[in-house]
């Protein structure tokens, strides 16, 4: 079964958009879970503009479902983090300073050396470790090479196709490169800008998928339908 990890992160950026606890972010990741969710995503960046630091300490310590935390290990922050809190999964992103969100994978075979490093550093302390890499036979296949336990596609370009009406173009270059990491001993997330719409076509097709991080579109569907109603409408997408 695909789990569906829910990404917390613009819960917060309304938080401190007025400043104060409202949305309480600690009872929306404890709702977040009681309403189905399989695990809780965040992505705390140096600005901390939505995820702050201190949030993903206090996280830690209530949920009880899978924790991804998201994020560049160039930040030396970040890696301590991740380290600290020793979450169930660090997901590697390679965020630029400044970024408004993530649009980019990892170039696994000119990053080989250094993914490999970090890795291992993160893997010492028996955490998963997942890299975002777009799909692309090459960094999948690079990505084999660092140690790491999973690949995380990142799907934008899927989800401005299939809205284009191109589903199944949208979908090729994506399940190959899953067939590829299937065929290396990899395990396979997905994310960014899936939603109620293309999500179950995705998974339909890639059945082997391990985990998808949905945050942007779940929470704007929240708005209209509730979290606890939203999160289960995703779940069924990936039955």
């Amino acid at each position: 079964m695909t789990k569906l990890s829910v990404n917390i992160n613009k819960i917060a950026t309304l938080r401190n958009a007025r400043g104060g606890n409202n949305p309480d972010l600690l009872k929306a990741a404890m709702d977040v879970q009681r309403f189905g969710a399989d695990g809780i995503t965040v992505h705390p960046r140096p600005d901390e503009r939505h995820i702050r630091y201190e949030d993903v300490r206090q996280i830690k310590k209530i949920i009880t479902t899978e924790f991804n935390i998201e994020g560049n290990c160039h930040e030396q922050k970040f890696v301590d983090l991740v380290l600290e809190t020793k979450p169930n999964q660090v997901t590697l992103v390679p965020d630029t300073g400044g970024q408004l969100t993530s649009d980019h994978g990892w170039d696994t075979v000119k990053n080989k050396e250094y993914l490999r490093n970090m890795i291992s550093v993160f893997r010492a302390a028996g955490i998963r470790v997942s890299i975002f890499v777009d799909p692309v036979i090459s960094m999948i296949e690079g990505a084999s090479e660092t140690g790491t336990d999973r690949v995380e596609l990142y799907t934008e370009g899927y989800a401005k196709q299939y809205a284009a009406g191109s589903r199944h173009s949208a979908l090729t270059p994506y399940l190959e490169a899953a067939k590829k990491a299937k065929e290396l001993g990899l395990g396979l997330n997905a994310g960014h800008d899936l939603d109620m719409f293309n999500l179950k076509y995705f998974k339909e097709n890639i059945p082997w998928l391990d985990e998808v991080s949905i945050g942007h579109a779940l929470i704007c569907d929240a708005l209209y339908l509730g979290l606890e109603n939203a999160i289960q409408l995703y779940r069924r997408q990936l039955l």
